[in-house]
């Protein structure tokens, strides 16, 4: 099977999971609290595991290189989105927030393992770190306006970048990870995608279909985030050696997913328009169905 059907295939099977959730939730399966207990469940357990177990591999110092240049790719890709979201939507702080970053982590992720590989995972998670680490600072500021709201604790704590430190030193560590332990978090990776997936269909479920689709500023903020953004993100990363399309790919599909999630769980704690997010979390979700394969098709004709 070839790579764009690989990569179709995955992105419906996501969307499954996703209507899933949404069944779940609309027959009161799950409720709003059991939601918000999914979304932790990833954050903290699920979402570190995919990071470590991406690491349990033989360490090699080309890897290791190849990670660096992820690292500074990354970080340049999501300069990127953030000077776009910041000149399309400065006086809009949930959509400035949600066009800046991408859903990595609970669909990007998902998606780059099944149709690049583990290897992959083991590229992006820098952009993953970086993303996690950008939010609690940049991403807070933009939410409430006030510096003084950004903790030095909980991006030290953070689950993601503890996670890649953990990671990292299991990856050089001069001895042999027990079995148990390496099939045990192999095993919690692999709830990625259905409970992420599942996670964001309980998003949807909690927003009104017609105000959804009637809603321009949620269309601008998707457009942005789906088509704009990645195009210029393909423009930066084509200009990386030819024999590190794996990487470009990588970093190309974590930025070009639909808006994050936590746009609405940042929303919310902050007092900000929690249904407005979760608009443009769903609205973007929808329409990442069509335009993550054609982005990833373009980028595979210029690299």
């Amino acid at each position: 099977m070839g790579f764009m059907s690989v990569l179709f295939e995955q992105v419906i099977i996501m969307f499954v999971l996703m209507f899933v959730g949404y069944l779940l939730f609309i027959n009161k399966k799950i409720t709003l609290e059991g939601s918000r207990d999914l979304g932790n469940i990833l954050v903290y357990i699920i979402m570190p595991s995919v990071v470590i177990n991406a690491y349990l591999s033989e360490s090699s110092l080309e890897r290791l290189k190849i990670l660096g240049i992820s690292f500074i790719f990354s970080f340049l890709a999501l300069f990127v989105a953030m000077v776009v979201a910041f000149i399309f939507f400065k006086k809009n702080p949930i959509e400035n927030f949600g066009a800046a970053f991408s859903n990595a982590g609970f669909m990007g992720i998902p998606i780059t393992q099944a149709v690049l590989g583990t290897q992959a995972v083991f590229y992006v998670s820098a952009f993953v770190a970086l993303l996690n680490l950008l939010q609690w600072t940049y991403g807070v500021f933009v939410i409430t306006g006030d510096k003084r709201n950004i903790s030095i604790k909980k991006i030290l704590t953070n689950p993601i970048l503890i996670s890649i430190i953990i990671g990292l030193f299991l990856y050089i560590a001069p001895f042999e990870i027990p079995n148990i332990f390496s099939r045990s978090i192999s095993l919690l990776s692999g709830m990625n995608a259905p409970i992420a997936m599942i996670s964001l269909g309980t998003y949807l479920a909690q927003s009104h279909l017609k105000d959804m689709l009637n809603d321009k500023t949620a269309w601008l903020c998707s457009i942005v985030r789906l088509v704009i953004i990645p195009l210029l993100t393909i423009a930066l990363l084509s200009t990386l050696p030819k024999d590190l399309e794996v990487l470009k790919l990588a970093i190309l599909i974590v930025a070009a997913t639909p808006v994050g999630s936590n746009v609405a769980i940042f929303a919310q704690i902050h007092g900000q328009d929690y249904t407005q997010a979760v608009k443009s979390v769903c609205l973007s979700t929808v329409l990442s169905i069509i335009t993550l394969p054609l982005i990833i098709m373009l980028a595979q004709f210029i690299f």
